[in-house]
């Protein structure tokens, strides 16, 4: 699996630098009235793309964490639960005089 990753990684390191280098021109982005940023297209396309990647990521890394403490949690409490030997099966209840599956003495032959 770890092999697949690395060649997922280094295809779109890749591609990004075939697009780097055919797209290497100057572009103005206007932030405000005053403000004019003069950056290259890939650098406006990597920068573009971690402002959308990064707070996704950093949900997702949250809620990892926040998964992974809660089964440790469940996982901790079925440990003491076993050790301290709460769970032990019970025996099976005594049958009940009625319910024999002898026929009772009014139906003799």
């Amino acid at each position: 699996m770890q092999i697949l990753r690395t060649v997922i990684w280094v295809l779109i390191l890749f591609g990004l630098l075939v697009f780097s280098f055919f797209n290497w021109d100057p572009v103005e982005v206007i932030l405000w009235d005053n403000l004019v940023l003069e950056t290259k297209v890939p650098v406006l396309v990597i920068v573009a793309f971690l402002l959308g990647l990064l707070p996704m990521w950093l949900y997702h890394r949250g809620a990892k964490w926040n998964l992974n403490r809660r089964i440790t949690s469940l996982e901790n409490a079925v440990r003491s639960n076993a050790l301290s030997g709460r769970h032990q099966p019970t025996a099976s209840p005594a049958p009940v005089a009625g319910d024999s599956l002898s026929p009772s003495s009014d139906e003799q032959p």
